[in-house]
């Protein structure tokens, strides 16, 4: 796996993936950015929430659960010195899908962070780690009349 980090101007970089994909970063405007693009920290908890969530939707598909839809919302706290790592991050999954078992949900979840989510694993060497999880039940479509 590759990536870099390209300075375009100011505070603002191009990150490119070797997969082809790029994003933009840049800083916040008391650093020296001009707020055109995510900050590099910010990219960290999009790929942890990314990750884990990948994980989630995996298990629950191979336990054939009929999951529809998983959001993972992340919110973290930072160190007040240098180097500001992250301290602690909550991990806010809402599956939704068709008779979706809790327990099978639970499993996903717990297995993706003590196993299989390396962002997560990484992270947590850092930082206090906690979940919650809301199951939403989506009904099925009636046919049209």
């Amino acid at each position: 796996m590759k990536a870099r980090a390209k300075w375009v101007e100011g505070m603002a970089f191009l990150g490119e993936a070797g997969s082809g994909h790029a994003v933009v970063m840049d800083g916040a405007p008391e650093y020296g950015g001009r707020n055109i693009g995510i900050r590099p920290m910010e990219m960290l908890l999009i790929g942890l929430a990314g990750c884990t969530g990948f994980d989630v939707v995996q298990i629950l598909k191979k336990g054939r659960e009929a999951v529809t839809g998983c959001e993972v919302e992340v919110e973290a706290e930072r160190a007040t010195e240098d180097p500001k790592v992250f301290t602690k991050i909550h991990l806010a999954y809402r599956i939704s899908g068709r008779g979706l078992s809790q327990a099978k949900a639970e499993r996903a979840v717990t297995l993706s962070k003590e196993k299989y989510c390396s962002a997560s694993i990484m992270l947590g060497a850092t930082a206090q780690m906690s979940t919650s999880l809301v199951i939403i039940e989506e009904l099925q479509q009636e046919a049209a009349e």
